[in-house]
Formats: C-alpha cells, sequence, structure tokens
C-alpha cells in the first residue's frame, strides 16, 4: 500500500483571480457603501467598535478583510490577516463554491442554507453582513443579475438607486 503516488489536486488560477477580483471591488463596495447609504450606516453602526471582517475561500483563500475603526469609519483593509484580530470570519468552504457565489448562480442565502459557507462570529454579525453584501450586491450589479445575487429585490427610489450606484462605483474606484 505504501508504493502509491499520491496525486495533488489541481490549481485553479483563473478561477482564484476572478474570486480575488470580485472580493477586492465587494471590499471597496462595502467602505463606499457605508459612507453613501443609510441602511449600511445603520448595520455598522450596531456593530462594536474596532469591528474587523474577513470573508475568504478555503483552503487558502483570496481574501477579503473590512473593518470598522474606533471613529466609526469602515475601511477595505485588504487580502492579508497580518496578525489581526478577526470578529467574525466567514469562510467558502471551496473555490467551486465561490464561483457560484460571485458568479451570481447562487445568492449568499442559498449558499448558507447548503452550506457552502463557516462562520466563525456572532450570528447577529453574521447576519448583519449577509445585509451589507446584500445591498452593495444590488448597487454593483444590473437589476436582471441581482435578482439571482439576493434573495428579495428592495424597492428603491430610483435616486437612491442610480445615484447611490454612480457614487459607491466612483468611490469604490477610487478607494474612499
Amino acid at each position: 500500500m505504501s508504493h502509491f503516488k499520491e496525486i495533488p489536486s489541481g490549481n485553479k488560477y483563473i478561477k482564484k483571480a476572478y474570486v480575488a477580483v470580485m472580493l477586492w471591488f465587494v471590499g471597496r463596495a462595502i467602505q463606499a457603501a457605508a459612507r453613501v447609504d443609510k441602511e449600511v450606516k445603520r448595520e455598522f453602526e450596531k456593530l462594536p467598535e474596532g469591528f474587523t471582517l474577513c470573508l475568504g475561500v478555503l483552503p487558502g483563500g483570496p481574501y477579503m478583510i473590512v473593518g470598522k475603526n474606533e471613529k466609526g469609519r469602515v475601511r477595505y483593509l485588504g487580502w492579508k490577516q497580518n496578525g489581526r484580530h478577526i470578529d467574525l470570519d466567514m469562510k467558502i468552504k471551496s473555490i467551486e463554491a465561490a464561483i457560484l457565489m460571485f458568479t451570481f448562480q447562487e445568492s449568499t442565502t442559498v449558499a448558507t442554507a447548503r452550506n457552502r459557507l463557516i462562520v466563525d462570529g456572532e450570528v447577529s454579525h453574521a447576519c448583519a453582513i449577509v445585509r451589507v453584501l446584500n445591498i452593495a450586491e444590488v448597487y454593483l450589479l444590473p437589476k436582471h443579475i441581482a435578482r439571482l445575487a439576493v434573495k428579495r429585490y428592495p424597492v428603491w427610489s430610483l435616486s437612491r438607486k442610480y445615484i447611490g450606484r454612480i457614487r459607491i462605483y466612483f468611490r469604490s474606484i477610487l478607494g474612499y
């Protein structure tokens, strides 16, 4: 039995690169939405000072880290944990599950129901972050795609949807 050669699984570079870009953009969009959208602001106000979220893919990444500082300002902190204290660690179980989520074939709630997401932290904080992710996805995506990405598409005024979308896109691209 000891002479069988173990064959490692192949690396999925293109899928990892796609998910890394999506996590980067969603992280920056969360930062922007926290400054633009009142509902996202309220969700982050309920979270404790110094709160840090890590959303990543097992095994080995990519990751997105978003934190709230003592002043209540939400910042995208990059993809390296660098010894940071993580209050809420959300992991997608595989790159395939991440592809399903980030190609919007499956919403975050469906992925959770199908046991593709691992949460280490307060459940109430995880629910708040899922609501924030849903709002960010509604801002970032066209309506026909966003309906696939969220459980329930919200009814917003045209000014909130379009002006907010433009502001979030600019803030996400420029990084403030």
